[in-house]
Protein backbone atom coordinates (compact mmCIF):
# COMPACT_ATOMS: atom_id res chain seq x y z
CA UNK A 1 0.00 0.00 0.00
CA UNK A 2 0.88 3.67 -0.84
CA UNK A 3 1.05 6.47 1.03
CA UNK A 4 -0.94 10.05 0.29
CA UNK A 5 0.96 12.97 -0.92
CA UNK A 6 0.54 14.49 2.20
CA UNK A 7 2.11 11.76 4.08
CA UNK A 8 5.24 12.26 1.40
CA UNK A 9 5.48 15.64 2.33
CA UNK A 10 5.71 15.15 6.09
CA UNK A 11 8.04 12.46 5.59
CA UNK A 12 10.31 15.01 3.64
CA UNK A 13 10.02 17.65 6.34
CA UNK A 14 11.30 15.80 9.34
CA UNK A 15 14.00 14.18 7.05
CA UNK A 16 15.12 17.74 6.12
CA UNK A 17 14.65 19.14 9.88
CA UNK A 18 17.88 20.58 10.92
CA UNK A 19 19.14 19.09 14.14
CA UNK A 20 17.80 15.58 14.04
CA UNK A 21 19.58 12.31 12.07
CA UNK A 22 17.92 9.58 10.68
CA UNK A 23 17.87 7.37 14.26
CA UNK A 24 16.41 10.36 16.03
CA UNK A 25 13.58 10.49 13.06
CA UNK A 26 13.04 6.78 13.50
CA UNK A 27 12.78 6.91 17.29
CA UNK A 28 10.00 9.69 16.81
CA UNK A 29 8.36 7.41 14.06
CA UNK A 30 7.60 4.79 16.33
CA UNK A 31 6.96 6.79 19.28
CA UNK A 32 4.14 9.54 17.90
CA UNK A 33 3.11 7.20 15.07
CA UNK A 34 3.03 8.97 12.02
CA UNK A 35 5.35 11.73 10.36
CA UNK A 36 2.67 14.53 10.98
CA UNK A 37 2.64 13.89 14.88
CA UNK A 38 6.00 13.67 15.09
CA UNK A 39 6.39 16.94 13.63
CA UNK A 40 3.69 18.88 15.00
CA UNK A 41 5.76 17.15 18.41
CA UNK A 42 9.45 18.48 17.81
CA UNK A 43 9.29 22.05 18.28
CA UNK A 44 8.22 21.46 21.97
CA UNK A 45 10.52 18.03 22.17
CA UNK A 46 13.39 20.29 21.21
CA UNK A 47 12.25 23.19 23.73
CA UNK A 48 12.55 20.66 26.79
CA UNK A 49 15.42 18.27 25.46
CA UNK A 50 17.76 21.39 25.69
CA UNK A 51 20.10 20.20 23.38
CA UNK A 52 23.32 21.72 21.94
CA UNK A 53 22.22 21.96 18.56
CA UNK A 54 18.99 23.93 17.50
CA UNK A 55 16.20 22.02 15.53
CA UNK A 56 14.86 23.67 12.76
CA UNK A 57 12.03 22.36 11.58
CA UNK A 58 11.49 22.04 7.63
CA UNK A 59 8.85 24.11 6.32
CA UNK A 60 5.92 22.72 3.94
CA UNK A 61 6.88 25.12 1.41
CA UNK A 62 10.57 24.37 1.69
CA UNK A 63 9.37 20.62 1.12
CA UNK A 64 6.86 21.00 -1.72
CA UNK A 65 9.65 23.18 -3.40
CA UNK A 66 12.48 20.35 -3.52
CA UNK A 67 9.72 17.66 -4.97
CA UNK A 68 8.70 20.36 -7.61
CA UNK A 69 12.78 20.62 -8.20
CA UNK A 70 13.37 16.66 -8.02
CA UNK A 71 10.33 16.38 -10.51
CA UNK A 72 11.61 18.96 -12.75
CA UNK A 73 15.42 17.15 -12.56
CA UNK A 74 13.45 13.86 -13.79
CA UNK A 75 14.02 12.43 -10.31
CA UNK A 76 11.58 11.48 -7.45
CA UNK A 77 11.50 11.06 -3.89
CA UNK A 78 10.67 7.58 -1.80
CA UNK A 79 9.81 7.87 1.70
CA UNK A 80 10.70 4.88 4.05
CA UNK A 81 7.01 3.49 4.52
CA UNK A 82 6.90 3.14 0.81
CA UNK A 83 6.49 -0.09 -1.04
CA UNK A 84 9.15 1.65 -3.35
CA UNK A 85 11.81 1.26 -0.93
CA UNK A 86 14.11 -1.25 -0.44
CA UNK A 87 13.28 -3.71 2.33
CA UNK A 88 16.73 -4.53 3.02
CA UNK A 89 17.81 -0.73 3.62
CA UNK A 90 14.55 0.19 5.49
CA UNK A 91 15.81 -2.56 7.95
CA UNK A 92 18.46 -0.32 9.26
CA UNK A 93 18.46 1.63 12.33
CA UNK A 94 19.58 4.64 10.58
CA UNK A 95 18.01 4.01 7.45
CA UNK A 96 17.51 7.72 5.41
CA UNK A 97 13.93 8.84 5.96
CA UNK A 98 13.39 8.95 2.67
CA UNK A 99 15.74 8.67 -0.60
CA UNK A 100 15.89 10.50 -3.88
CA UNK A 101 15.61 8.25 -7.39
CA UNK A 102 16.73 8.81 -11.01
CA UNK A 103 16.26 6.12 -13.25
CA UNK A 104 15.55 2.74 -13.34
CA UNK A 105 13.55 2.57 -9.86
CA UNK A 106 12.85 -1.17 -10.43
CA UNK A 107 16.89 -1.90 -10.16
CA UNK A 108 16.03 -1.69 -6.40
CA UNK A 109 13.81 -4.38 -5.90
CA UNK A 110 16.33 -6.97 -7.80
CA UNK A 111 19.56 -8.48 -6.59
CA UNK A 112 22.23 -6.44 -4.94
CA UNK A 113 26.03 -6.46 -5.11
CA UNK A 114 28.28 -4.22 -4.22
CA UNK A 115 31.79 -3.15 -5.60
CA UNK A 116 33.98 -0.98 -4.64
CA UNK A 117 37.75 -0.61 -4.15
CA UNK A 118 40.29 2.45 -4.62
CA UNK A 119 39.74 5.49 -6.56
CA UNK A 120 43.77 5.43 -7.79
CA UNK A 121 42.78 1.46 -9.25
CA UNK A 122 45.23 -0.16 -11.03
CA UNK A 123 44.07 -1.23 -14.87
CA UNK A 124 43.92 -4.97 -13.49
CA UNK A 125 41.59 -4.06 -10.73
CA UNK A 126 39.67 -1.63 -13.59
CA UNK A 127 39.37 -4.87 -15.84
CA UNK A 128 38.64 -7.31 -12.76
CA UNK A 129 35.26 -4.74 -11.91
CA UNK A 130 34.38 -3.99 -14.80
CA UNK A 131 34.33 -7.66 -16.01
CA UNK A 132 32.69 -8.65 -12.64
CA UNK A 133 30.26 -5.62 -12.66
CA UNK A 134 29.28 -7.33 -16.30
CA UNK A 135 28.98 -10.73 -15.74
CA UNK A 136 27.02 -9.62 -12.38
CA UNK A 137 24.38 -7.67 -14.61
CA UNK A 138 24.30 -10.54 -17.46
CA UNK A 139 22.93 -12.93 -15.04
CA UNK A 140 20.51 -10.97 -13.56
CA UNK A 141 21.93 -9.03 -10.63
CA UNK A 142 22.36 -5.16 -9.86
CA UNK A 143 25.61 -3.76 -9.19
CA UNK A 144 25.73 -0.81 -6.76
CA UNK A 145 28.91 1.29 -6.32
CA UNK A 146 29.56 5.06 -5.25
CA UNK A 147 30.60 6.36 -8.23
CA UNK A 148 33.85 7.48 -7.90
CA UNK A 149 36.69 7.03 -9.76
CA UNK A 150 38.69 4.02 -10.27
CA UNK A 151 36.91 0.59 -9.32
CA UNK A 152 33.96 2.41 -8.66
CA UNK A 153 33.47 3.58 -12.41
CA UNK A 154 34.48 0.61 -14.13
CA UNK A 155 32.22 -1.51 -12.33
CA UNK A 156 29.25 0.73 -13.13
CA UNK A 157 30.65 0.95 -16.61
CA UNK A 158 30.63 -2.94 -16.88
CA UNK A 159 27.47 -3.45 -15.45
CA UNK A 160 26.06 -1.07 -18.31
CA UNK A 161 28.02 -1.88 -21.01
CA UNK A 162 26.50 -5.78 -20.24
CA UNK A 163 23.41 -4.13 -21.65
CA UNK A 164 20.84 -6.42 -19.46
CA UNK A 165 17.54 -5.89 -19.53
CA UNK A 166 16.64 -7.84 -15.71
CA UNK A 167 20.59 -6.73 -14.31
CA UNK A 168 21.99 -2.94 -14.22
CA UNK A 169 23.44 -0.88 -11.84
CA UNK A 170 22.92 1.78 -8.58
CA UNK A 171 25.29 4.36 -7.87
CA UNK A 172 24.93 5.83 -4.97
CA UNK A 173 26.17 9.78 -4.87
CA UNK A 174 27.40 11.53 -1.65
CA UNK A 175 25.63 14.88 -2.21
CA UNK A 176 22.50 15.88 -4.40
CA UNK A 177 20.97 13.83 -6.88
CA UNK A 178 21.52 16.30 -9.61
CA UNK A 179 25.46 17.19 -8.45
CA UNK A 180 27.95 15.55 -10.73
CA UNK A 181 31.03 14.68 -8.65
CA UNK A 182 33.61 14.00 -9.99
CA UNK A 183 33.36 15.86 -12.77
CA UNK A 184 35.00 14.03 -15.62
CA UNK A 185 32.36 10.85 -15.05
CA UNK A 186 29.84 13.19 -16.36
CA UNK A 187 29.00 11.17 -19.60
CA UNK A 188 28.72 8.06 -16.90
CA UNK A 189 26.26 10.30 -14.66
CA UNK A 190 24.41 10.79 -17.53
CA UNK A 191 24.02 7.47 -18.51
CA UNK A 192 23.48 6.04 -14.97
CA UNK A 193 19.98 8.72 -14.95
CA UNK A 194 18.47 6.68 -17.74
CA UNK A 195 19.71 3.26 -18.36
CA UNK A 196 20.90 2.49 -14.52
CA UNK A 197 19.73 4.24 -11.65
CA UNK A 198 20.97 7.11 -8.68
CA UNK A 199 20.24 7.28 -5.30
CA UNK A 200 20.75 10.14 -2.98
CA UNK A 201 20.03 10.74 0.64
CA UNK A 202 20.72 14.78 0.61
CA UNK A 203 18.61 16.96 -0.90
CA UNK A 204 19.05 18.29 -5.11
CA UNK A 205 21.86 20.85 -5.04
CA UNK A 206 23.92 19.89 -2.17
CA UNK A 207 27.83 19.41 -2.65
CA UNK A 208 29.07 16.43 -1.30
CA UNK A 209 31.92 17.27 1.30
CA UNK A 210 33.93 15.06 3.26
CA UNK A 211 31.44 13.91 6.34
CA UNK A 212 28.95 13.05 3.35
CA UNK A 213 30.81 9.72 1.78
CA UNK A 214 30.85 7.94 5.07
CA UNK A 215 27.25 8.06 5.01
CA UNK A 216 26.36 7.29 1.56
CA UNK A 217 28.85 4.30 2.62
CA UNK A 218 26.24 2.81 4.62
CA UNK A 219 23.68 3.09 1.93
CA UNK A 220 26.06 1.13 -0.91
CA UNK A 221 26.23 -1.96 1.97
CA UNK A 222 22.72 -1.27 2.89
CA UNK A 223 20.87 -2.03 -0.62
CA UNK A 224 23.41 -5.12 -1.07
CA UNK A 225 23.22 -8.39 0.06
CA UNK A 226 27.17 -8.38 -0.43
CA UNK A 227 30.00 -6.40 -1.01
CA UNK A 228 33.48 -7.30 -2.39
CA UNK A 229 36.29 -5.14 -1.92
CA UNK A 230 38.46 -4.78 -5.40
CA UNK A 231 41.57 -3.21 -4.31
CA UNK A 232 41.87 -0.87 -1.19
CA UNK A 233 44.57 0.74 1.17
CA UNK A 234 44.70 0.22 4.85
CA UNK A 235 42.64 4.07 5.41
CA UNK A 236 40.18 3.65 3.02
CA UNK A 237 36.47 4.39 2.42
CA UNK A 238 36.39 0.58 0.92
CA UNK A 239 37.33 -0.36 4.47
CA UNK A 240 34.46 1.60 6.24
CA UNK A 241 31.73 0.11 3.53
CA UNK A 242 33.02 -2.97 4.60
CA UNK A 243 32.72 -2.55 7.97
CA UNK A 244 29.15 -1.21 7.83
CA UNK A 245 28.26 -4.71 5.61
CA UNK A 246 29.59 -6.45 8.92
CA UNK A 247 27.44 -4.56 10.82
CA UNK A 248 24.36 -4.48 8.71
CA UNK A 249 24.77 -8.73 8.77
CA UNK A 250 25.63 -8.48 4.97
CA UNK A 251 28.90 -10.81 3.65
CA UNK A 252 31.84 -9.19 2.60
CA UNK A 253 34.34 -10.39 0.37
CA UNK A 254 37.32 -9.45 -1.61
CA UNK A 255 39.92 -9.95 -4.50
CA UNK A 256 43.14 -10.78 -3.24
CA UNK A 257 46.29 -8.58 -4.88
CA UNK A 258 49.96 -8.19 -4.58
CA UNK A 259 51.36 -7.69 -0.82
CA UNK A 260 53.91 -5.22 -2.70
CA UNK A 261 51.01 -3.21 -4.31
CA UNK A 262 49.75 -0.30 -0.92
CA UNK A 263 46.15 -0.12 -2.74
CA UNK A 264 45.83 -4.38 -2.01
CA UNK A 265 46.80 -4.26 1.38
CA UNK A 266 43.47 -3.03 2.66
CA UNK A 267 41.87 -5.80 0.55
CA UNK A 268 44.48 -8.52 1.78
CA UNK A 269 44.00 -7.82 5.37
CA UNK A 270 39.84 -8.06 4.72
CA UNK A 271 40.60 -11.62 3.79
CA UNK A 272 42.83 -12.95 6.64
CA UNK A 273 40.58 -11.28 8.97
CA UNK A 274 38.07 -14.03 7.35
CA UNK A 275 36.03 -11.86 4.41
CA UNK A 276 35.29 -14.72 1.55
CA UNK A 277 38.05 -14.43 -0.69
CA UNK A 278 37.06 -14.19 -4.93
CA UNK A 279 38.95 -16.89 -6.43
CA UNK A 280 37.39 -16.52 -10.00
CA UNK A 281 34.54 -14.94 -11.81
CA UNK A 282 32.95 -14.81 -14.84
CA UNK A 283 30.96 -13.23 -17.07
CA UNK A 284 28.25 -16.06 -17.43
CA UNK A 285 26.85 -17.73 -14.07
CA UNK A 286 28.37 -19.03 -11.65
CA UNK A 287 29.19 -14.98 -11.47
CA UNK A 288 31.75 -15.83 -8.99
CA UNK A 289 32.97 -18.80 -7.09
CA UNK A 290 34.55 -18.26 -3.29
CA UNK A 291 36.33 -20.28 -0.44
CA UNK A 292 36.46 -19.49 3.13
CA UNK A 293 39.53 -17.52 3.56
Amino acid sequence: MGISTQERLDWLRLARSGGIGPVTVRNLIEYFGTAAKALEALPDLARRGGGARPVRVCSRSDAEREIETLAKRGARLIARPEPDYPEALAALEDAPPVITVKGRAELLKADKIALVGARNASANGRRIAADMAAGLAQAGRVVVSGMARGIDTAAHQGALDAGSATGGTIAVVAGGIDVLYPPENAALFDRLGSEGLIVAESAPGTEPVARHFPRRNRIISGLSRAVVVIEAALKSGSLITARYALDQGREVMAVPGSPLDPRCRGANRLIREGARLVEDFAVAPPIYRVRAA
